[in-house]
């Protein structure tokens, strides 16, 4: 019990300082605004339209498919660059929260994306992966069976050789833009403005569930679990690297595996 509400009640090492002064909390408001909007905000209003697009449709939504990873040029050499154009896109939206921090005077380490314990952060990846992934997969295919998720397919991209490096990059560049942007900026900013570790956290993972919805109800509840243990971990270690790792290992497992795996077994939808 003291196990539990230890993870419960959210430490907070290295804070930083809450801002007071009115114009400084109204252009960090103005910051987190446009941020998230030409990020992961806007991704979250547009999975929302594809989602209630999905509602009215006359086929249930377990009969209805959405791909994360699908071919966006017919030559595979075009199609490959395209895919990598869109890593770059999502390294590029972690870098800016990154660099935000960086410029508002909080040094990366105080984030957790130092590399002072590259083994522990490994393992603790590990941890978190399958924490999470393994429930997951379970959530899904309980929401999918009611009726309550779409068949999601995380890779319809050809069989060609550079399918998995691809792929790969793909999970890391959204581990690294989600956990960058929707725990450690938006977080810790969110601490700047003097808000509650809690209520922090659920906007945090309802923002991160929100992104999820063109995959259905299932994607959302299953995003904003997973948005809680993850920044709950944050919100205790401060160490990010762990969540990155490990949300990189589940898209790994998730993209790669079902492009292996896709037609040859019976339990996937």
């Amino acid at each position: 019990m003291s196990t539990l509400r230890a993870w419960l009640t959210p430490a907070r090492p290295g804070d930083p300082v809450k801002i007071t002064d009115p114009t400084e909390r109204r252009a960090i408001t103005i910051e987190l605004i446009i941020v998230l909007t030409v990020t992961l905000g806007l991704s979250g209003l547009q999975s929302l339209l594809a989602l209630l697009d999905s509602l009215m449709r006359p086929e249930p939504l377990a009969d209805q498919h959405v791909a994360i990873n699908a071919p966006q040029a017919q030559l595979g050499l075009l199609d490959m660059l395209a895919q990598l154009t869109n890593v770059l896109r999502l390294c590029a939206w972690g870098g800016l929260g990154a660099f935000l921090l960086w410029r508002g005077g909080i040094a990366l380490w105080r984030v957790g994306l130092d590399c002072s314990r590259p083994g522990r952060d490994f393992v603790d990846g590990l941890g978190l992966a399958a924490l999470i992934g393994i429930p997951g997969l379970g959530l899904y295919l309980i929401a999918h069976a009611l009726g309550l998720s779409l068949t999601v397919q995380p890779s319809t991209l050809d069989s060609t050789w550079w399918r998995a490096p691809v792929l790969t990059l793909a999970a890391f560049g959204n581990s690294f833009a989600e956990e960058v942007l929707v725990v450690a900026y938006l977080l810790t900013r969110l601490r700047q403005l003097g808000w509650s570790e809690n209520r922090a956290l659920w906007l945090s993972a309802v923002l991160r569930g929100s992104y999820h919805l063109y995959q259905g109800f299932g994607g959302f509840v299953g995003n904003v679990v997973m948005g809680l243990v993850y920044g709950r971990a944050w919100q205790r270690t401060n160490r990010l690297w762990p969540l990155i790792i490990g949300h990189a290992l589940i898209d790994v497992v998730a993209f790669v595996g079902y492009a292996a795996l896709r037609g040859r077994v019976g339990w996937l939808p």
